[in-house]
C-alpha cells in the first residue's frame, strides 16, 4: 500500500488498490447479501453497510461541501486529477471534524474510518480500467456515500453539472454517471447497473432543457441506472421501524425494516429479509404481487386517514420534493474590485513604511517587512472573498451556508464540552475526598492505643454476652418442651380422673381437682425474665397460655 502511495503521489495517475483495501470487502462478504434475488435490493444493502462501516451515515452533503472547499477542490476543474494525498487529507478532515461534533458517549476512529473510506474509493476507481483519480470522482462518490437527505445531495450534484443559466449539460452529467456507477460495480453489481454510454439520454429522454426541478425527479421516479440511490436512504429510514405482526415464512414475532403484504393472499405479510430472498410458504408464490410498507399503521388511523381524505381534510398526494426556483443565484464578480484594493494597499503600505521605518530601519529590511504583510493582506483579501462568495453565492438555492457562524458554534461548543469536563473532574475529586473522609484512617486510630485497648475488651465483652445470651435461650427452650410434656401428662389425668368421677357420680362426690394453670404459673418464675414472644414459637399453645396468665398474676 505504501509503494502504491508513493508511487502516485502528487499525480492523478490510474492507481490500483492494495491488498489491505480488501478487508471492507472480507467483511462484505461475511454478510451473505449474494443471498438476495433481487439485484437493486442487493445493491443498496452492500452499499449501505460501506457507509455504515466508514462511518458516513454521520456526515451529510454540508460537511462534505465544507471540507471541499476547506481543502480547495471547489476551485480547481471537475476533470483534473488530484493525488492520494490530497484524497486522503479530505477525507480525513471530514472524519477528524466529524469526532469534534459527536457527543462524548458516541466515538469513533478517525484514522480507521479514513484508511477504510480512502481505500474503497480507490477500489472503486480500479474498478474500470485506465481510470483516473479526479476531482469529479471524489465529489460524486462522496456526495452518493455520504448521509443526509437525498433532495439536498441531488441539488448539490445538479449544482456540478449544470451551466451557469441553470440548465443541465449533458456530457456533464455523463461524466457523474459514469464516477457514481462505479460504486455498485465496485461491489460487484456492475452487470446490473454499470455504465453505458446511452445512460445519460436515457434518464431524460424528451426533455431538451433538464432544469432543476425537473433534475429532483429522480426522488419519485430514478431511472433504472440510479433505482438503488433512493431505496438505500429508504432503507436508511426504516432501519428502526418496528411491525408488530408475524412472517407468514419465518414466523418470527414482529418485523423491523420493510413489511411486504401480499395483494391476492388475505393476511400474508413477509418480513424483509424472507421477501428479498425468495421464500414463500403455502399458496402464495413470488409471482404475486406485494405491496411495500415503511410504516405501522394501526386500523383505527387507516380509517381516520381515509375518512379525512374523502372529506378533503388532508392532501390525498404530497409532492415528492419542494419545488424550488429555477434560475441560480447570480454570481458577483469582485475580481476587479480586490485588484483595485490591493494596488491602493499595496501603495498605502509603502507610504506608511516610508514614513515610519525609513528613519532607522536598513533598506532590505525594509523590503522584507513590506512584502511579509502585502502578502499577509493578501492572504486576508482572499478570505475576505471567499466569504463574499459564500453570502453572495448559493451552491444550492433557498439555502445560504453561513461556514463562519457554524465554526463560531463549533468553538463554543468545545469551550462547552471543555467546561464541562473540567466541571466533571471536580465532582470527582469532591466525591474521591467526601468517600476518604467519611472511612475510618488506620493511621488516626493508631495513634491512641488507649481506645484501641478499650475497643478490643468492649468486643470481647459482647461476644462473651452473645455467647451466654444463646445458651440461656437454648436452655430455656429445653424446659418449655419439658413443661409441654408434663402439661399433656396433666391434662390426660385430668381427663381420666373426671371420666372416673362421672361413672361414680352416685356414690360418692367427686373433688375439684387442681388448675394446671394456676400450678404452671408458680412452677417456672424464670419464664419472665425473657418476652415470650421469641422462645415460645416452638412449644404448644397450652404453655403459651399458662405463661400469658403467669405474666397477669405477676402484673396484679
Amino acid at each position: 500500500m505504501e509503494e502504491r502511495r508513493q508511487t502516485h503521489r502528487g499525480r492523478g495517475a490510474p492507481v490500483t488498490a492494495g491488498p489491505e483495501g480488501r478487508q471492507i470487502f472480507v467483511e462484505l462478504g461475511d454478510q451473505n447479501f449474494d443471498t438476495i434475488c433481487l439485484s437493486t435490493y442487493r445493491t443498496a444493502c452492500k452499499l449501505r453497510f460501506i457507509q455504515k462501516r466508514c462511518n458516513l451515515h454521520l456526515i451529510d452533503i454540508y460537511n462534505v461541501i465544507e471540507a471541499v472547499r476547506d481543502t480547495g477542490l471547489n476551485a480547481v476543474e471537475l476533470n483534473a486529477s488530484i493525488s492520494v494525498t490530497r484524497l486522503e487529507n479530505l477525507v480525513s478532515s471530514l472524519f477528524n471534524q466529524l469526532s469534534k461534533r459527536l457527543p462524548t458517549t458516541y466515538t469513533i476512529n478517525p484514522q480507521e474510518s479514513t484508511v477504510l473510506l480512502v481505500e474503497f474509493l480507490l477500489a472503486a476507481i480500479d474498478s474500470e480500467p485506465d481510470s483516473r483519480l479526479t476531482v469529479l470522482s471524489v465529489k460524486a462518490m462522496l456526495a452518493m456515500l455520504c448521509g443526509g437527505k437525498l433532495v439536498d445531495k441531488l441539488r448539490y450534484v445538479f449544482s456540478q453539472v449544470s451551466d451557469s443559466s441553470g440548465v443541465l449539460v449533458l456530457s456533464k452529467f455523463d461524466s457523474f454517471l459514469r464516477e457514481a456507477l462505479k460504486l455498485p460495480t465496485a461491489v460487484h453489481e456492475g452487470p446490473s447497473f454499470g455504465y453505458t454510454h446511452t445512460l445519460a439520454c436515457s434518464c431524460f429522454p424528451q426533455q431538451k432543457r433538464v432544469m432543476l426541478n425537473m433534475f429532483l425527479d429522480i426522488v419519485a421516479s430514478p431511472p433504472p441506472c440510479l433505482v438503488w440511490l433512493p431505496l438505500m436512504h429508504r432503507m436508511a429510514n426504516v432501519e428502526h421501524i418496528y411491525h408488530p405482526v408475524s412472517c407468514s415464512y419465518c414466523r418470527g414475532n414482529g418485523m423491523t425494516g420493510f413489511r411486504y403484504r401480499c395483494l391476492r393472499c388475505r393476511g400474508y405479510q413477509l418480513c424483509q429479509n424472507c421477501f428479498w430472498r425468495g421464500n414463500t410458504s403455502g399458496s402464495h408464490s413470488n409471482q404475486h404481487q406485494m405491496k411495500e410498507h415503511s410504516s405501522w399503521k394501526s386500523p383505527a388511523t387507516k380509517l381516520g386517514r381515509a375518512l379525512s381524505r374523502t372529506l378533503g381534510c388532508v392532501s390525498s398526494r404530497e409532492p415528492p420534493h419542494p419545488i424550488f426556483p429555477e434560475e441560480p443565484t447570480r454570481v458577483l464578480n469582485l475580481t476587479n474590485i480586490m485588484q483595485q484594493n490591493e494596488h491602493k494597499n499595496s501603495q498605502i503600505i509603502a507610504i506608511w513604511f516610508t514614513v515610519n521605518f525609513n528613519t532607522f530601519m536598513p533598506p532590505a529590511r525594509l523590503r522584507m517587512r513590506a512584502d511579509q504583510l502585502r502578502y499577509d493582506l493578501r492572504r486576508c483579501s482572499q478570505v475576505l472573498t471567499r466569504q463574499l462568495f459564500m453570502c453572495v453565492f448559493q451552491v444550492i438555492p433557498n439555502r445560504s451556508i453561513n461556514f463562519d457562524v457554524n465554526k463560531q458554534k463549533r468553538e463554543l461548543i468545545a469551550q462547552l464540552e471543555c467546561k464541562n469536563r473540567e466541571i466533571l473532574a471536580e465532582i470527582k475529586r469532591l466525591r474521591t475526598e467526601h468517600d476518604a473522609a467519611c472511612q475510618p484512617s488506620p493511621e488516626k486510630g493508631s495513634t491512641n492505643p488507649t481506645l484501641l485497648a478499650e475497643l478490643r475488651l468492649l468486643r470481647q465483652r459482647k461476644d462473651e454476652l452473645e455467647q451466654r445470651m444463646s445458651s440461656l435461650q437454648e436452655s430455656r427452650r429445653e424446659l418449655m418442651v419439658q413443661l409441654e410434656g408434663l402439661m399433656k401428662l396433666l391434662k390426660d389425668e385430668e381427663q381420666r380422673q373426671a371420666a372416673q368421677a362421672a361413672g361414680s357420680s352416685h356414690a360418692s362426690p367427686s373433688r375439684p381437682s387442681p388448675s394446671p394453670v394456676r400450678s404452671v404459673g408458680t412452677v417456672s418464675p424464670q419464664a419472665h425474665m425473657y418476652p415470650p414472644q421469641d422462645s415460645l414459637a416452638g412449644v404448644g399453645g397450652d404453655v403459651q397460655e399458662a405463661f400469658a396468665q403467669g405474666e397477669e398474676n405477676m402484673q396484679y
